[in-house]
């Protein structure tokens, strides 16, 4: 009986903690829907489709409003003045990046993507100064780009026209380069620890995208303890940073200190310089983790866009053809393409843009906070609160874009048929937090369609029309609908 009358209590305290927490917080926020104790708003928000609940929620709270994922406060940016206001006019008060469980479980805020503060600045610097001098002079990024898009061409050209699920085959090309980058060595695609590889990124990209994981994430000291596919993503992350591990252990022993062959070996050379700096950022820990954020930067996003891309160009066989004939006209049918074709392919251009807006890759784009306390449209935002910027807000908004939810180039095309740049397209995000291989996928992105489209046609199991191109999950980022095609050689 005493056991009984102690949880009641304690229960009751806790509630009556969680709606203190909740009212005395809730004066100096931005509005937003009333939330329950504990569990805040989260009955109110539709886990597999939050981009949609949001874009409600700002029907009837205007463009910043405060939500409560459990107890916790997150103020969402909805449209495109919001967005831009706070990651570009203040950059670095919303440079900040909220804790997300299910990843910080095995990355421990080490790395690029889930860091923060002075580490998070350290990491992308080096990052992004080594990204530009890859090659050491000897081939830059993007010969390397073409070689892995005859690679692709040659391994499709296997298929012999049959039908197949292109997943795997789209996501070698992202992750060769990527493993060129980081181990300065490429993989065959027939090479069973690659496609293991690849395996388990894709499996935790669809599993970052479930609705359990928008769960998981609200209430990770709870579900800790259950079974579920967080579980799964853990393994999946734990045989990923192994992997990795294996390569830096394989890099330390010939390390050439005057000759950095790839990301390993020049970070391995800054742990040198610093070992004697105690409070140094460059650790084994951080290589490991900077190393798997390329990985999952760089292949599952562009193998995602590529597979998302057929779709689309599948169900718009118009679309498609006109893209070839460009293609003929400026490139041909011999010559790999290279970035400098892009600027004579105005119509191609637009199709790209137009696929990257669609898709809405990352719909609520990572989760940020504020680096200190801040006045933000007449509301305090207190330091360390969490944000989100719709994504999707900026990408389908009906102004910038008429139709926002058709499929049309034309969003990118002014009267005379030229490229027409737009402020709202932000599918990389935009501030200091912009994703830092924009460069890089944008230009894997073009070469490998870009191929693709030069060697083959593109035919449908079924009639064009009857493509679903709604994506089955749309939590993490927007993840395409199973699919398979046959590329018939032109």
């Amino acid at each position: 009986m005493d056991t009984v009358v102690f949880l009641v209590l304690g229960l009751s305290c806790l509630l009556l903690i969680s709606f203190w927490k909740q009212n005395s917080g809730r004066k100096r926020l931005p509005p937003g829907p009333t939330p329950l104790p504990i569990i805040g708003n989260f009955l109110q928000i539709d886990i597999k489709d939050v981009r949609n609940s949001l874009a409600n929620f700002s029907k009837v709270y205007g463009p910043v409003f405060t939500l409560y994922f459990g107890m916790k406060p997150t103020v969402v940016l909805h449209g495109y003045e919001a967005v831009k206001e706070a990651l570009i006019d203040h950059g670095e008060e919303f440079s900040g990046r909220d804790t997300f469980p299910a990843i910080d479980q095995f990355s421990k805020r080490h790395g690029i993507i889930f860091s923060d503060g002075k580490r998070w600045k350290e990491m992308r610097r080096f990052s992004l100064m080594t990204l530009r001098n890859f090659g050491m002079g000897k081939r830059s990024i993007e010969d390397r780009v073409q070689e892995e898009a005859g690679c692709l061409v040659e391994e499709l050209r296997k298929t012999n026209g049959t039908p197949c699920d292109p997943t795997f085959i789209l996501d070698c090309a992202p992750c060769n380069l990527i493993c060129s980058i980081i181990f300065q060595n490429r993989f065959d695609y027939k090479d069973q620890d690659f496609l293991k590889l690849m395996e388990k990124f894709n499996e935790n990209l669809k599993i970052l995208s479930s609705p359990w994981i928008q769960v998981y994430n609200r209430f990770p000291a709870l579900i800790d303890y259950l079974p579920g596919s967080h579980k799964k993503l853990l393994k999946n992350a734990n045989y990923i940073i192994n992997f990795v591990m294996e390569k830096v252990k394989e890099h330390e022993k010939p390390l050439d200190v005057n000759n950095p062959r790839d990301f390993i070996d020049c970070f391995l050379i800054h742990m040198k310089q610093e070992k004697d700096n105690k409070q140094s950022e460059f650790t084994y820990e951080n290589l490991v983790i900077c190393a798997a954020d390329l990985f999952a930067a760089g292949t599952e996003t562009t193998g995602t866009t590529l597979r998302y891309a057929l779709l689309l160009l599948m169900k718009h066989p118009h679309i498609a053809a006109k893209v070839q004939e460009e293609i003929d006209q400026v490139i041909g049918r011999h010559r790999i393409p290279c970035m400098q074709d892009r600027s004579h392919m105005p119509y191609t251009d637009a199709v790209l843009h137009e696929i990257q807006r669609y898709i809405d890759l990352v719909p609520n784009n990572l989760p940020h906070s504020v680096t200190s306390d801040i006045k933000f449209r007449g509301y305090i935002i207190p330091k360390g609160t969490a944000i989100i910027t719709s994504l999707t807000s900026v990408l389908y908004d009906n102004k910038e874009f008429s139709n926002p939810n058709d499929f049309n180039p034309g969003h990118f095309l002014d009267e005379s048929g030229n490229f027409k740049k737009s402020d709202y397209f932000m599918p990389f995000s935009t501030g200091k937090r912009i994703c830092a291989g924009e460069g890089l996928a944008r230009m894997e992105f073009f070469i490998y369609l870009i191929c693709i489209l030069q060697n083959f046609k593109l035919k449908p199991l079924v009639d064009p029309k009857d493509l679903n191109t709604i994506p089955v999950c749309n939590g993490f980022t927007s993840v395409p609908p199973p699919y398979q095609l046959c590329f018939i050689p032109v």
